[in-house]
């Protein structure tokens, strides 16, 4: 992933997180780009396209990530 393609971009996290280790988190028009809060933007960035994130907060909507021993 190009740190080009988030130049300018606005990162933000949770405000909940506090000074703990978190993610941030980074809209633009094509890509959504993570990255790790503690490497304070010198960190590497994951990036998805638009429909890959999408998917993947629908799945963390309907308890697709919920780890089987949780549902017990």
């Amino acid at each position: 992933m190009s740190e080009s393609q988030f130049e300018g971009a606005f990162w933000f996290k949770a405000t909940g997180s506090g000074d703990a280790g978190c993610v941030e988190v980074a809209i633009t028009p094509a890509l959504i780009g993570v990255r790790d809060t503690k490497d304070k933007g010198n960190g590497p960035i994951l990036g998805f396209e638009r429909s890959t994130w999408n998917s993947f907060l629908r799945d963390l909507n309907t308890d697709e990530f919920v780890p089987e021993w949780l549902s017990l």
